[in-house]
């Protein structure tokens, strides 16, 4: 019997509804962005994004299962991003979810957010365990090492800042528009390593990351050179900045391949996205004699295929919630979903 899910994604700033079948056909994948909204502002305000969720995400559900060609009443289930992620763009997406649960007595899913990324790889590949998932985003970035289907074990994390979200302060000091990521990595690609940036808890023996500092020097060498009248070669501040994160991320990528033995490597996350990541990580391939998962680009940032796809896995081991007692949750552990914690 075919299980087909909707799942609503609405954690940042896109609403995106989607009808996944089986954790792997994506019918429909649906997403309203509000970048242009969040542009003037050089990142995403809350508010202003929890109250176009609310304005758009009624219509996008329709768009989603009139692609789909399917009725509500055809849906297994609904599954929801449930957290991490923005309260207010939350608690919209859950209360669409619940209502829906409740008067189609469909049962109701709700799903981490990085659980989703993660199972993105899975749509077009076959995630094998034990595997290892580098996940790099505005708000995370962590090595989760992967026992088993929604087994998820944080092996190391940013003690800082997230990777898209140095990313995205290090846009603004170069004058660059919101979203920053995407727009330093093409500016890289004009430039050359030229700049000093420090590779924050490069040799460190753990496997957790820094990049507040590298943030820093960036904003310090602007600032340096302004008080000394010289100019700033954008394009290779923006190369050595990513060649400083790209490392760091490799070399503690590569020291947690060879501690846990695992049997496939996974890149997931928005950043997942950036070219110079994607090529060293593909790299390991050769390295290491593994198998490397990098989900398609349309699939990196938020979007709710990858939330129907993990969602198929709650769905199989009967991992439901209360459509009247499940409430968004902005801090949900990724590490208690088989034990049903928050």
């Amino acid at each position: 019997m075919n299980i087909n899910i909707l799942a609503i994604e609405s954690s940042c700033d896109e609403t995106s509804v989607s009808v996944v079948r089986n954790g792997k056909e994506v019918l429909s994948n649906i997403v309203s962005s509000q970048i242009n909204i969040h542009k003037k502002y050089g990142g995403v305000v809350p508010e202003i994004a929890s109250r176009k969720h609310i304005e758009v995400i009624i219509q996008v559900i329709s768009e989603s299962l009139q692609e789909a060609k399917m009725t509500l009443e055809e849906i297994s289930a609904i599954c929801v991003t449930q957290g991490p992620g923005l309260i207010g763009s939350l608690l919209v997406g859950v209360n669409v979810a619940k209502t829906l649960s409740y008067l189609l007595n469909k049962p109701l899913i709700g799903a981490h957010h990085i659980a989703g990324h993660i199972y993105a790889s899975n749509i077009d590949n076959q995630i094998i365990y034990p595997s290892l998932a580098l996940v790099v985003s505005g708000g995370h970035t962590e090595l989760v090492l992967l026992k088993g289907e929604l087994d998820f074990h944080i092996i190391g994390t940013t003690q800082d800042d997230a990777v898209g979200e140095a990313y995205d302060k290090v846009a603004r000091q170069l004058d660059l528009e919101y979203p920053g990521g995407p727009k330093v990595d093409k500016l890289s690609k004009l430039g050359i390593d030229t700049y000093d940036i420090p590779r924050a808890m490069i040799d460190s023996d753990d496997y957790n990351f820094s990049f507040s500092g590298m943030k820093s020097a960036v904003i310090n060498i602007i600032h340096n050179c302004k008080q000394r009248g010289e100019s700033i070669i954008k394009e290779n501040l923006a190369k050595s900045f990513q060649n400083a994160v790209v490392e760091v991320l490799e070399k503690k990528s590569k020291r947690a391949i060879k501690d846990f033995g695992i049997k496939q490597f996974i890149l997931a996350g928005g950043v997942a996205g950036n070219s110079e990541l994607r090529k060293r990580v593909k790299n390991f391939e050769k390295i290491f004699d593994i198998n490397v998962l990098i989900p398609d680009m349309k699939y990196c940032s938020d979007n709710a295929a990858m939330i129907g796809a993990c969602g198929y896995y709650y769905y199989k081991k009967n991992i439901f919630s209360d459509p009247l007692v499940l409430n968004a949750k902005s801090t949900l552990s990724l590490e208690k979903i088989l034990t049903r914690e928050s």
